[in-house]
């Protein structure tokens, strides 16, 4: 059995983009140079909703880790508050990526991107433009915008279409933008409205989270547009995707496919919801083969033997 490493916990923050993005750093304790697996969230979620968790198993493999929450969310910065942008978004990857692989106690050759949900698909993203890293793992991962639309059901996207206009005049304006709910209630607009959406996110929330149940209506077009799983093809390092096969958010069946066409992609399905993933037994069996995968991928290269 692997020696299970004690770790410290670190308030950190890294620039992006003009402001700063806050996160969480796990170092091993008795581990020179580490590894280090970035990790970001979902819709609007923040680092505290069970990011931790899985940080800590990563850590406590000898696996250093950043958990970080995007521009606009949470202790980060940025303005407007509650924006979600994909394009920013990928920036606080990039930003991050570039921050600890310019930590001296990190082994910035040995980095790996983990994603959950919306996460998910950006980790997609990202790891399809960051050809230099060693592995990623994509949980429940967002691949397909359209199919998720489809999904979320007609009516619910056409009663958004309102206070997705009257975002879109507040931007203009230079005003303050106008919201629509993350998640909600069945048949209540929203971006997540399936019947384990909003208690699902409640679940995820400890005392003093800086989670809102809110984003710019503005984001609606963009997310629909949003198909990260075509990138999967372009990965050609290791990726695992963890699919839920009951997922009410991120249609399995489409994230299956998108998975099958990366060249050294691995997949594991579980028999839980897309909220199930991040407590309880689900997640322990998740913690262990992600950390598993993480440990074999990360593992130091041996150098060439010489004559």
């Amino acid at each position: 059995m692997s020696p299970v490493h004690p770790f410290v916990r670190q308030d950190v923050a890294f620039p992006s983009g003009g402001s700063r993005c806050a996160g969480w750093l796990y170092l091993p304790a008795g581990v020179v140079s580490p590894p280090v697996v970035v990790l970001g969230h979902g819709l609007g979620a923040t680092r505290e909703m069970r990011l931790d968790a899985f940080a800590e198993r990563f850590a406590q493999a000898g696996i250093a880790a950043l958990a970080f929450t995007y521009r606009h969310f949470g202790d980060s910065g940025g303005r407007p508050r509650q924006l979600l942008s994909i394009k920013r978004q990928l920036v606080d990857w990039d930003s991050a990526l570039a921050w600890v692989k310019a930590r001296r106690d990190l082994d910035g050759t040995r980095v790996a991107v983990w994603g959950s949900s919306f996460g998910g698909g950006h980790a997609i993203t990202v790891a399809s433009r960051h050809p230099e890293l060693r592995a990623a793992v994509a949980q429940c991962p967002f691949t397909d915008g359209l199919a998720s639309a489809l999904a979320l059901g007609p009516t619910a996207s056409l009663r958004m279409t309102p206070v997705l206009a009257r975002d879109l005049a507040a931007r203009v304006r230079g005003r303050a933008p106008a919201m629509v709910p993350i998640a909600a209630s069945p048949g209540s607009p929203a971006l997540m409205n399936a019947s384990d959406a909003l208690p699902g996110y409640e679940a995820l929330q400890p005392a003093g989270t800086t989670f809102r149940n809110e984003v710019a209506a503005r984001v609606i077009p963009t997310i629909a547009a949003y198909r990260p799983g075509r990138a999967a093809k372009k990965i050609a390092f290791p990726i695992l995707f963890c699919v839920s096969n009951t997922d009410s958010v991120t249609p399995p069946a489409q994230t299956l496919r998108y998975a099958r066409t990366a060249p050294r992609g691995e997949i594991k399905r579980y028999d839980a919801g897309h909220f199930d993933f991040y407590t309880g037994d689900t997640f322990e069996t998740l913690a262990r083969d992600q950390t598993e995968f993480l440990t074999r991928q990360l593992a130091p290269v041996p150098a060439p033997s010489t004559p």
